[in-house]
């Protein structure tokens, strides 16, 4: 998947937990079903703070990964 396949682009580098998740989860509520956010993110705990959500919500992380000491998350809305 492209960045430009997402519906939706936060950037969240800058900020530290919580505020990454609740910044994608207010982003992700305004999708509708089937929908993909894309997240960026430079939080050392980003990575779990993700999984955790995506585990919490339902939403799939469909996407993972990391560049340069950025995080790249790709969420579909559930």
């Amino acid at each position: 998947m492209s960045a430009s396949d997402a519906k939706a682009h936060l950037d969240a580098r800058g900020l530290f937990c919580p505020m990454p998740i609740l910044k994608a989860s207010q982003a992700i509520e305004s999708l509708n079903p089937g929908e993909r956010l894309e997240v960026l993110a430079d939080d050392p705990a980003a990575p779990s703070d993700f999984v955790a959500f995506s585990k919490r919500t339902g939403h799939p992380l469909c996407e993972n990964s990391e560049s340069g000491g950025t995080f790249r998350f790709v969420l579909e809305h559930k």
